[in-house]
């Protein structure tokens, strides 16, 4: 089966570019009728050379559609495409439909705020979704001014790109906006509760929903401090101000990314805004990405790429700036270490998998593909490769190359070819020359092929017999890569760094007996793992060790190496018994002790969770009360806890630092439903007393995660669109669906997921489609007959690509599980 609506070409993106350029547009949209749907009216202006060409449209009905003054039928749109036969010259198209309000996070999305009953709307028109709100020709170098009227309830608010003003009881007028690629235009309308401040010219906005308006005041005056900081930083590095006007941020619900960087109105998920007790890991997420999406507004909005080829140039810069300024600027100075924990791993693990692709030129035919490659490479493997080449070309090179293309390319498109150019007139060198100022030595072409265009990580391993450290190209993938890195060497107990500088198949080092880290500090961009010898120091070194960077690289080298099944289960639980990873202070997906739970246990000898468990409550006695690390040894303890009577006690009193709060709650709600100790009846009750958007993702979670038919069977019906409900809760049935010894139950579901899963097409598109696919993937039935399942369905021709996509790299992680069994089968 195939998406009803067809993604566009490469190919076709060119040949649309060649014949057009877009003068403006102008769009009115009524978001006050009706509910379900809202009326879009659509002018575009544009010149054409004159030949045919086609507009993007995805509407319910069109109630009127002009062309030049001539009237079109409706009939001509298929598949999303209007066909247009232009003329040479100016050329003006005139689009009236009816869209369909989406809840998926995509298009114009419109919620219900269970907490109150009140609507809230938002745009997200990234990757195809544009068309499903106005008529446009959706690719990124057609860029173009807009200008919008909104017609909205009277008591709702409406932010966009540029500012607005309201005009009448239920009217908004806004300015003339900066050339826009479409996947920048947003709305954002509703009832909204709004902040607003000031800052060297600029004037900022906060706003979220009205029922979480009291915790956006206790957070603003941090919110409000980062984004000043960060703004002078950018301005400081880039010497170029903010380009857009007004700088809105604003916290919606149910959004599908972190954050979304549309000039002017930069949209948030609602999550950031924190309801409850939060880590300081979730605290550096949030100043980061605030700091990511900031860095886009030079990265992406003011110079765009030309196709999603050089998406990288979008969010490998954002990632690797946002991460240092908020390191740089922020109270969150340990950015970096938080960051290896949150991002290594979900970088060197796309970048190992069948579908890895390079940082650059990453081959994406249409942006249905192109929206798959939006993943750990994009962002943590490009950020890394360019904190490298910043090392190597310095601050002054790096910089005055990165304001040169934002001066030639300014409210334009950009290649990566053109920002090479940009570093070579700053000093940088093709030939690894140096520059008679800079000293520069940076061969960019070698550097370009090496690193940006060859997928794959080299794997560098310690020989300790032959005493060597043997670099080993990806397969597949030849390359000639040269890797300068701290060693950590522990002797006597005590850590000492050494420079090493891998540049051939094999570079002497002579470890000795010493315990060995190679690359702690993530300073190139490897597969680095801990050979036997480390492995078993480690049980003793790690509780001990006081550098948080360099803990935090041991256990991304710990997890390289049981993700190429390089140590044993065994080893790894004692590792995490000895010293349990609270230092992450965060537990979600990603992080090191959801890695605990979701792969490591799993493949552990029996009585690994038990094990976790003494461990989390011995954390939970030893930390300071009040601290980081309480929290995260609290959680654990829920996670790991097998007595119903422990968890009701910790509903009732809770250790002292720790006050039970709606997220606790919750937690302590889910891990009961898993163990089947609570009712439907008393996960309502909890709803009912609380009813937020977290509760209602809770109590979702919570009620697929009972071990009973009718558990799985109202998960189900959310993966097979019988009942259509918001992403976020279509996230929470998948994940909470597959649970560890409820395999009697979920058994006969894994025949059903891939029966059913190619035509979750005909319910939903875009992000969720693929995320769904992922999210109900089978992952406790560890098998070779669903290994097969798996790679039976990839070999469909028929199915969706970005389904494709994401069942590879499911069936990837499940055969290299299989592959940790066989290597180790006693664990």
């Amino acid at each position: 089966m195939s998406n009803p609506f067809q993604s566009l070409q490469h190919t076709e993106a060119r040949a649309r570019f060649d014949l057009l350029s877009i003068t403006s547009y102008d769009v009115s949209l009524d978001l006050a009728s009706d509910e379900a749907t809202f009326r879009s009216v659509t002018t575009i202006r544009f010149e054409s050379l004159g030949g045919p060409t086609f507009v993007d449209l995805k509407p319910v009905t069109v109630n009127d559609i002009r062309f030049n003054g001539r009237e079109l039928s409706a009939d001509l749109l298929q598949r999303g495409r209007l066909p247009l036969e232009t003329v040479a010259g100016a050329n003006e198209l005139v689009v009236d439909a009816v869209m369909r309000f989406r809840n998926d996070g995509e298009g114009l999305h419109r919620s219900v705020d269970p907490a109150d009953g009140k609507h809230y709307v938002y745009g997200m028109s990234f990757m195809d979704a544009a068309p499903s709100i106005f008529a446009c020709f959706d690719q990124p170098d057609l860029k173009a001014p807009y200008t919008f009227h909104v017609t909205a309830p009277a008591d709702w608010v409406v932010i966009g790109n540029a500012p607005g003003t309201k005009v009448g009881a239920t009217e908004w007028e806004f300015e003339r906006s900066q050339p826009l690629s479409t996947y920048f235009v947003t709305l954002v309308a509703g009832p909204y509760h709004v902040i607003q401040d000031e800052h060297d010219g600029i004037p900022l906005g906060l706003s979220s929903r009205a029922s979480i308006g009291r915790d956006l005041d206790t957070d603003a005056d941090e919110l409000f401090t980062m984004t000043r900081q960060c703004f002078d930083e950018y301005h400081r590095l880039f010497g170029i101000r903010y380009p857009f006007g007004n700088y809105h941020q604003a916290f919606v619900p149910e959004f599908n990314a972190g954050a979304m960087e549309n000039p002017g109105c930069v949209t948030f998920r609602d999550p950031l805004i924190f309801s409850s007790r939060v880590t300081r890991g979730v605290r550096i997420a949030r100043a980061s990405t605030l700091a990511h999406e900031m860095a886009h507004q030079w990265f992406g909005n003011l110079v765009t790429p030309k196709w999603w080829d050089d998406l990288w140039l979008n969010e490998s810069f954002a990632e690797y700036m946002g991460n240092r300024v908020t390191a740089d600027v922020t109270e969150y100075d340990d950015a970096w270490t938080d960051n290896a924990y949150a991002r290594r791993q979900w970088g060197l693990t796309a970048d190992q998998r069948p579908s890895t692709h390079p940082v650059a030129g990453n081959g994406a035919v249409d942006a249905t593909a192109a929206l798959q490659d939006f993943d750990g490479i994009s962002y943590a493997k490009g950020s890394s490769i360019l904190k490298q080449l910043n090392a190597a070309l310095g601050d002054d090179v790096f910089f005055a190359g990165a304001v040169d293309h934002f001066t030639r390319h300014r409210f334009g498109n950009a290649t990566m070819h053109d920002l090479f150019q940009s570093w070579e007139r700053a000093g940088a060198r093709r030939d690894g020359s140096s520059h008679a100022s800079s000293g520069t030595t940076v061969d960019l072409s070698s550097f370009t092929s090496n690193w940006l265009r060859t997928a794959g990580p080299d794997a560098l391993l310690l020989d300790r017999e032959a005493g060597v450290v043997r670099r080993t190209p990806p397969a597949g993938h030849p390359a000639d890569r040269s890797h300068t890195f701290r060693v950590a060497v522990a002797t006597d107990g005590k850590w000492a760094d050494h420079t090493l500088v891998v540049d051939g198949p094999e570079t002497p080092f002579d470890a000795g007996d010493s315990a060995v880290v190679l690359d702690p500090y993530e300073e190139s961009w490897a597969l680095v793992q801990p050979d036997r010898l480390t492995v078993e120091a480690l049980k003793t070194l790690l509780p001990a060790i006081e550098d948080d960077l360099l803990r935090a690289g041991v256990w991304n080298n710990v997890r390289s190496a049981l993700h190429n099944a390089a140590i044993d289960p065994a080893d790894a639980l004692d590792l995490v018994e000895a010293s349990l990873p609270i230092q992450d202070t965060e537990d979600t997906r990603r992080r090191t002790m959801n890695w605990v739970f979701s792969t490591l246990l799993p493949l552990a000898p029996e009585g690994g969770l038990e094990r976790v468990h003494r461990a989390a409550l011995g954390k939970l006695e030893s930390t300071p009360t009040g601290s980081e690390h309480q929290l995260a040894a609290f959680r654990a303890a829920i996670g790991s806890a097998r007595d119903a009577s422990v968890l009701r006690s910790w509903l009732d009193r809770t250790p002292a630092g720790i006050e039970i709060d709606l997220d606790l709650r919750w937690r302590i709600l889910v891990r009961l439903a898993v163990l089947g100790e609570t009712d439907r009846a008393e996960l309502q009750a909890a709803l009912d007393a609380q009813p937020t958007t977290k509760s209602r993702v809770e109590h979702t979670r919570a009620t697929v995660s009972l071990p009973d038919a009718e558990a799985k069977a109202f998960a189900w019906a959310r993966f097979t669109g019988e009942v259509d409900v918001p992403n976020y809760e279509i996230e929470a049935a998948g994940l909470g669906m597959w649970r560890g010894g409820q395999e009697h139950v979920t058994e006969e579901y894994v025949d059903r997921y891939f029966a059913d899963l190619p035509g979750t097409v005909n319910v939903r598109s875009g992000w969720v489609l693929a995320d769904a696919a992922e999210f109900f993937f089978p992952a406790t039935s560890v098998s070779e007959a669903t290994l097969a399942k798996a790679e039976a369905l990839i070999g469909d021709e028929s199915l969706d690509p970005s389904i494709r996509r994401r069942l590879v790299d499911e069936a990837d992680d499940l055969a290299r599980m299989l592959a940790v069994r066989k290597a180790y089968p006693s664990s």
